[in-house]
């Protein structure tokens, strides 16, 4: 869900890498301590020693990736590649930050229990359209989101699964309520 940022950008990725950036970082002060070292140095040391700490802090995890296909009523069927959310960290992030996501391709938020579900594009810059899908995979309803507009969208029933796309992707393809999203092996 796009309800904040999963990053946690005051700390870094793995306590490893945290350890690491502080042993060097000491190293450095105790020699610059001994020698005469311009105060200009040592800033630019701390400032890249931050960069180096919030990139770590900002890298990317690989999601699970997985062609999904929906079945369209009275038409063939339609295959999507998605990656899959399943963490609550995974789905606080969603989408936020991407500045492009090419048709045929999406993100798939899996739940644990039927619930009522609400999303919006805080960070988002990508139009998108999100299909709420029931536990059966029946597509409920299909609803458009606008770049970083913190307007909730609320599903109206409640649902397992939610799928955001491109905007106008759904249309292009036929896919509407009441078409079928296979689930197997999810």
């Amino acid at each position: 869900m796009n309800c904040g940022c999963a990053r946690n950008l005051l700390m870094p990725s793995s306590s490893l890498t945290r350890l690491n950036l502080w042993v060097f970082r000491r190293k450095v002060q105790r020699t610059a301590g001994s020698r005469a070292v311009s105060p200009v140095l040592l800033l630019l040391f701390n400032l890249l020693v931050c960069v180096l700490w919030l990139n770590g802090a900002c890298e990317s995890k690989t999601l699970e990736i997985r062609d999904l296909t929906i079945e369209r009523e009275g038409g063939e069927p339609v295959t999507l590649r998605t990656e899959i959310a399943r963490s609550t960290e995974e789905k606080r992030q969603g989408l936020m930050f991407r500045k492009s996501l090419a048709d045929g391709y999406g993100m798939l938020f899996v739940f644990d229990r039927d619930q009522i579900m609400s999303f919006y594009m805080k960070n988002t810059y990508v139009p998108l359209s999100i299909a709420f899908i029931r536990s059966d995979g029946g597509i409920t309803e299909i609803r458009n989101m606008r770049p970083l507009d913190e307007t909730t969208i609320q599903s109206s029933w409640s649902v397992r699964y939610a799928l955001e796309v491109p905007q106008g992707w759904f249309d292009r393809v036929g896919v509407k309520a009441g078409d079928r999203l296979l689930l197997s092996g999810l």
